[in-house]
């Protein structure tokens, strides 16, 4: 049985374009991106929704730097774009000089200011591969051996280990160790995932790991020894629409946000007991 009923699940906002993407900002306020370009910013507390910039084509992953830019993986530019608080968008990396950007995924900084990118290629290709942004926007290849469709990553709690999400071939969550923005160990397995099309990925605070899937509508737990169990589904995909993306946010980070591709909100579970 899930981990959490789905009665506990409210839609935080509505009328959003097909959001992929959804991040807690430190300024306190949610950030999701949309089909058309748009790059949402939600307030919690009066639940106002500003689209506060735009880029090209689809957004997928976003994330954010200390001083608040929004970092969200765009490949209708085959680009990582950065957005300023006051809406400002520009070209953060297109990938390096010998291999360009196909698909960005996703983006997840560490603490020294490397911003890790899946790029999932194209699909059924096994083409992806995994790139490392130095601060000011440096670009180096550091993966290409999880190359079946790389989709969602996280690094994790203490910053030795990228996370990733594995959307083919088979499905699955893999690790490997990271140093200074460079690999540095073996791609190990964490979690097979079959019939799935896992997504997104997100760390509890007990070290627990939230997998958000394109396919089927749920959110599983995968625990450090690899136990795997379902937090949230929903068979009738509405409440859950395509769950692609999933973060905690809001006071000590005690609430869980998904984005829903398949649909237009972004859902919220107080109840979770996870953060």
């Amino acid at each position: 049985m899930p981990l959490i009923n789905l009665k506990h699940a409210e839609t935080l906002v509505d009328g959003l374009d097909h959001p992929e993407g959804v991040a807690y900002g430190p300024d306190g306020k949610l950030y999701a991106g949309g089909e058309a370009g748009q790059i949402y910013r939600i307030d919690l507390a009066s639940r106002q929704v500003e689209q506060f910039a735009t880029s090209k084509g689809l957004n997928l992953g976003l994330a954010h730097d200390a001083a608040g830019n929004t970092y969200v993986c765009n490949p209708g530019n085959a680009a990582v774009i950065k957005a300023s608080p006051q809406g400002e968008v520009t070209v953060y990396s297109r990938g390096s000089a010998a291999r360009a950007m196909v698909t960005p995924n996703y983006p997840a900084f560490d603490a020294h200011g490397y911003l890790y990118v899946c790029d999932s290629g194209q699909w059924k290709a096994d083409n992806g591969c995994i790139w490392s942004i130095a601060p000011g926007g440096d670009t180096t290849l550091i993966d290409s051996e999880c190359a079946q469709f790389p989709n969602g990553c996280a690094v994790s709690p203490d910053g030795q280990f990228l996370y990733v999400a594995m959307s083919l071939n088979p499905p699955r969550v893999v690790r490997f160790r990271i140093d200074g923005g460079r690999k540095v160990g073996p791609v190990e397995l964490v979690a097979e995932m079959p019939h799935t099309v896992p997504d997104g990925l997100a760390f509890c605070a007990d070290g627990s790991l939230l997998l958000s899937c394109y396919r089927p509508d749920a959110i599983f737990r995968i625990l450090p020894d690899g136990d795997v169990s379902v937090l949230m589904e929903d068979y009738e995909g509405t409440a859950l629409g395509a769950p692609t993306n999933v973060c905690f946010g809001g006071p000590e980070l005690s609430l869980l946000f998904w984005a829903n591709l398949g649909r237009w909100h972004i859902g919220l579970n107080r109840q979770s007991g996870l953060r």
